[in-house]
């Protein structure tokens, strides 16, 4: 049988991660415990600090992997299972967690994390929000590890501007709403935060998050970007469900990730930061896009007569400043083009 892998776009990703100008340095020795470790964004995660530790074996990153599913970890991981510095732990983050001896980084990213998935368990997503986030602020408080959470631009609510988004813009949100177990989950677990940082000194930090895509998404989520490249791959026509003139900052997972490990290291405790592309594709041009990249030749894009009443259902536009990550010395460098090229050509080779 073949020894397991590491899929070529994942390795080529973390490499160009590796090579941006940071003191990766400072993670070498430590153990970070990731909550949610199979869930698209810290999957990413999980491929660095395993690449740390591939490259500095006499002082590996000992990585705490918490998931609730065993088998789904293993399908995600089986490179990494095995490994001296690679431990499960296999629970709900909802429960207290287990002793460890050690506890340097921490991260939150256990949750339903598209409408598909929190609508179906709103209960869960809120609970994993808020005392998934009790547990581990907890753990951080007694260990005195840096915490980050990963948020959502959710928490910004319904405002609608035309200006860039920033750490201060906040709209409404109606708390009986059917998707407020999200929204409002997340603005609670960065309450939470903020006063674990005032009241005990934790230095938690918040990533509030926009629409990022790559290797690794799930293909079945619901979301317009995710059903596209599932029909680009069958080689099916691309089918709008609108008009195609809403827009979307569309951020390519490998600068996101870049993102987060430098909120892990240089964040400001009891501080948010919003992570994202400030450019917007429309989904129109999306679509076009990701058919023009399709392994099948001559793809359409389809336009069904449209539901006004669904049609409403769509936020036209809307992106974030980046001016706090900017100060920071991040910003994205994967347009759509590339990184939708990059997602496709992962699932061809997966």
């Amino acid at each position: 049988m073949d020894t397991p892998t590491r899929n070529p776009v994942i390795a080529e990703d973390l490499q160009q991660i590796f090579a941006r100008p940071e003191d990766w340095q400072r993670f070498a020795g430590s153990h970070v415990l990731i909550a949610g470790a199979t869930s698209f964004l810290a999957a990413y995660l999980v491929e660095f600090f395993a690449s740390l530790s591939e490259r500095w074996p006499d002082r590996p990153v000992v990585i705490h992997a918490l998931a609730r599913n065993p088998e789904k970890l293993r399908r995600r991981f089986p490179h990494l299972c095995g490994q001296s510095w690679f431990q499960p732990i296999i629970q709900d983050v909802c429960s207290p967690l287990p002793a460890l001896e050690q506890v340097d980084f921490i991260v939150h990213a256990a949750g339903a994390g598209s409408p598909k998935q929190y609508l179906s368990d709103p209960i869960g997503t809120t609970c994993s929000n808020v005392l998934g986030m009790l547990n581990l602020l907890e753990v951080a408080k007694q260990h005195q590890a840096r915490l980050l959470f990963m948020s959502s631009g959710a928490v910004y609510g319904h405002a609608q501007s035309d200006e860039p988004i920033s750490e201060s813009d906040f709209g409404g949100l109606d708390p009986l709403d059917v998707s407020a177990c999200y929204g409002e989950g997340k603005r609670v677990a960065e309450t939470l935060c903020a006063d674990y940082h005032r009241q005990y000194g934790v230095a938690t930090v918040m990533a509030r998050i926009s629409h990022t895509y790559g290797p690794g998404i799930d293909l079945d989520d619901g979301r317009s970007f995710a059903d596209f490249v599932r029909d680009a791959l069958v080689g099916r026509d691309i089918v709008l469900n609108s008009d195609g003139s809403g827009s979307r900052p569309f951020c390519y997972v490998s600068d996101a990730t870049a993102a987060f490990l430098i909120l892990l290291l240089r964040g400001e405790g009891g501080n948010a930061y919003n992570v994202g592309l400030d450019q917007e594709t429309t989904i129109l041009e999306l679509a076009r896009l990701i058919a023009s990249l399709s392994p099948t030749p001559g793809l359409k894009v389809i336009h069904p007569p449209l539901n006004p009443g669904r049609q409403a259902l769509f936020r036209s536009s809307g992106h974030f400043d980046l001016a706090k990550m900017e100060g920071l010395g991040w910003r994205p460098s994967i347009l759509p083009q590339a990184g939708f090229a990059r997602t496709l050509r992962y699932f061809t080779q997966h």
